[in-house]
């Protein structure tokens, strides 16, 4: 065998050998490829799930301030009722203590337009001015001989359950006895002083 030949097959060996080479090294950057292409994929699917929960945020959020938004609305149809006008409380035994009272309102939106409460009337009150007003009284005035009583004011100081109270009101009660000179007893004694003149005079 020339020299020729053995150049011409180490020259094809070399030539082989760097093909295999070549192969691998394509194989190897098409492997790479694949594998960036795959977590670009997976980026891409983390960004759309990310994305899709953001708008789901957004829209819950929106919900939430429309819904409070709307709230006042309610709040307004609860206003077309009108306010409770309450009755006298009426005790459940005797003038005072434990008892009752009636209240209404008006509005044709309104679910309930009647109800009773519960209430309660001091016993230590003055009932003669109505049982659910408390007045604060100042001291007795003097005799008025001609009618023979005397009279104090009083201003109103609490008033139970919204009570249409009177804002003054007026008492009065009987003097008592009264000293008033008797004139029998006068008469008595002149007619005794002019017997004693007559005795003397005899």
């Amino acid at each position: 065998m020339g020299v020729g030949e053995v150049l011409y097959k180490l020259l094809d060996f070399i030539m082989a050998d760097c093909k295999r080479e070549l192969i691998s090294v394509e194989r190897q950057d098409r492997m790479y490829i694949r594998m960036q292409s795959q977590q670009y994929l997976q980026q891409r699917r983390k960004f759309a799930v990310a994305f899709l929960a953001f708008i789901f945020i957004l829209a819950a959020v929106d919900t939430a301030e429309a819904g409070k938004k709307e709230k006042p609305e309610k709040k307004v149809k609860k206003s077309d009722c009108g306010e409770w006008q309450w009755s006298v409380c009426v005790p459940t035994s005797g003038d005072c203590g434990l008892g009752t009272r009636e209240g209404t309102r008006s509005g044709a939106e309104c679910k309930q337009t009647m109800k009773t409460q519960r209430c309660k009337i001091p016993c230590n009150w003055k009932k003669q001015f109505g049982a659910e007003c408390k007045y604060q009284f100042q001291a007795w005035g003097e005799c008025d001989l001609n009618t023979a009583l005397k009279t104090r004011t009083g201003s109103l100081k609490r008033a139970l359950h919204n009570a249409d109270c009177q804002k003054t009101v007026t008492i009065s009660k009987p003097c008592g006895k009264l000293t008033k000179p008797k004139p029998q007893a006068e008469s008595k004694k002149k007619k005794k002083e002019g017997k004693k003149q007559e005795k003397m005079l005899d």
